[in-house]
């Protein structure tokens, strides 16, 4: 759009917790339109982390989710800018909104790519890795971090 931003849907809560970013999530890992399907993965997962979750532990499933949701999040990127011929991997704080996006993004990418036999079962073992600060997704957020680290000389070409 040229003229003016596009407003923000707002997303009804889901039908069990009544949280909207667990509808946001849903709606990322939907596929084909199925969103009934994707609830059904998701609270599958969520009894898996509930199952599987330390015995002295007070959580519930839906805390850890966030607790691996927050762990997974980015606080800095670097975006590529042009000065004078060259470019440079410029270090960026990230908004709060693309902040959750990219990290709703990155669970459901390295949970598909996990190696367990149905999906909720992928998402609730990458959840249960996330939360413990462990798992491919966490890892992806330290090399996210690691390269801006990497690139702090440049930040004085931020706008």
């Amino acid at each position: 759009m040229r003229k003016r931003v596009a407003k923000k849907r707002i997303l009804l809560p889901d039908p069990k917790f009544g949280d909207q970013l667990v509808t946001r999530f849903v709606n990322n890992m939907m596929l084909h339109g199925k969103k009934s399907v994707a609830f059904k993965v998701f609270y599958d997962a969520l009894d898996i982390v509930e199952s599987k979750k330390a015995e002295g532990e007070e959580k519930t499933s839906l805390e850890i989710w966030k607790d691996a949701l927050s762990n997974v999040m980015p606080h800095v990127e670097v975006r590529s800018r042009r000065v004078g011929g060259a470019t440079y991997q410029i270090p960026m704080p990230i908004r709060a909104d693309r902040k959750v996006s990219m990290a709703i993004k990155w669970l459901i990418l390295y949970a598909r790519k996990r190696n367990e036999k149905s999906m909720a079962q992928r998402l609730a073992a990458e959840v249960i890795a996330a939360a413990k600060e462990e798992g491919a997704a966490v890892k992806k957020r330290i090399d996210v971090h690691k390269m801006a680290e990497a690139n702090k000389a440049f930040s004085h070409f931020r706008v």
